[in-house]
């Protein structure tokens, strides 16, 4: 499918679906953990940033990987600066500073590999965040200033602060994870 067809399909369907290389993908509906866990880490995010030209977004928004041509919807998206929009789609950012997923039993392995190896591609990205919603554990990937290929690894959890050094701001897990409401 070009990447036309697909925008064509993605205006009109009640779906959201990624775009890998010619084919699409729908997306799965997420758990109440998910979506509780998406909303405590953006929230987290948008509070620490206010005031700072950050912006703050939900899954909704679509981010363009233009080296690799993977259109994918992350959990939690972070851009500081302009936004920078798909020269081929205009409801995409290209720009990501900070990309976040959060895990579950069947999208781990994808956010892990492919999709990772993909957003590592994007050259405004500085960090990678992993939120697991079966345990209390963030992991960080953060690219390294001077060697941009490499990336630095820290697994947090069950407590502590997940820092994130291209917004000078932490994550508290017990904060991310902290529920009003059980079940």
């Amino acid at each position: 499918m070009t990447y036309a067809a697909y925008l064509v399909l993605e205006g009109s369907a009640t779906e959201k679906h990624e775009y890998v290389n010619g084919r699409v993908y729908a997306m799965a509906g997420g758990s109440p953990e998910h979506a509780r866990l998406s909303q405590a880490v953006g929230g987290e995010l948008r509070a620490a940033l206010r005031g700072r030209p950050c912006a703050v977004f939900s899954s909704d928004l679509r981010v363009r990987i233009v080296a690799t041509g993977r259109s994918t919807y992350p959990d939690v998206t972070v851009v500081c600066g302009q936004l920078q929009r798909a020269t081929d789609d205009a409801d995409a950012v290209t720009n990501p500073a900070v990309v976040v997923e959060v895990l579950s039993a069947s999208t781990e392995s994808a956010d892990r590999g492919d999709k990772w190896a993909h957003y590592q591609r994007i050259a405004s990205l500085r960090e990678y965040v992993l939120v697991d919603q079966a345990r209390r554990r963030i992991e960080v990937f953060a690219r390294d200033e001077a060697q941009p290929d490499l990336w630095h690894y820290r697994d947090l959890g069950p407590t502590g602060q997940a820092w994130l050094p291209s917004l000078g701001v932490a994550l508290d897990l017990e904060l991310v994870y902290a529920s009003p409401i059980d079940g």
